[in-house]
């Protein structure tokens, strides 16, 4: 595997060693040692899947105060997948980063608490999976409003396509949401 960071500090890509042949594919895609030594201890408590189809973006959520760290693949499909670095402490508190992840090339990100993260499925439909290392807590769920001008996070279809439900839709500003220190 390969792990490489991100401008958002603590975000790290992951590419995995893929192994494929006229039957299919074989890959590792989480391998706690390996991980540890790339700075990931995570301990996961709870696996998530979800299909969407073309133009929903489910998203951006996080939990505060029951932050939970995220390992996130699609392994269907293809989606552009957003961080938002919600850390005051952070250099980069305030900055959002996109990523391409789709089931050709296998590509994982690992978001650490202290993140709003969502997706916008870009093909017909896309399976998401993505391990947590903290239960789900519904009095800690936390939305960020997804299209934040103070954000201008650059979704990659035009706001007509995009497909929200009302959890998403009515989600908090940046300036008034609750943050991490």
């Amino acid at each position: 595997m390969q792990f490489s960071q991100t401008k958002l500090p603590g975000v790290v890509r992951i590419m995995p060693r893929v192994f494929a042949d006229e039957r299919g594919f074989f890959m590792e895609s989480w391998q706690r040692r390996k991980f540890a030594e790339a700075g990931i201890d995570a301990e996961f408590v709870q696996e998530n899947h979800s299909r969407s189809r073309y133009g929903v973006l489910r998203g951006l959520h996080y939990q505060n105060p029951q932050a939970q760290g995220k390992l996130v693949r699609a392994v269907t499909g293809t989606v552009f997948d957003v961080v938002v670095d919600l850390r005051r402490s952070s250099r980069t508190f305030g900055q959002w980063e996109g990523f391409r992840l789709d089931a050709v090339k296998h590509e994982m990100l690992w978001v650490p608490a202290g993140f709003a993260h969502g997706f916008l499925t870009l093909s017909g439909e896309a399976d998401f999976i993505y391990k947590v290392d903290a239960f789900w807590s519904p009095e800690s769920e936390r939305t960020l409003m997804w299209n934040d001008p103070k954000l201008a996070i650059e979704w990659p279809l035009p706001e007509s396509d995009i497909i929200l439900n009302d959890k998403d839709r009515s989600g908090m500003s940046f300036d008034e949401c609750p943050k991490f220190e």
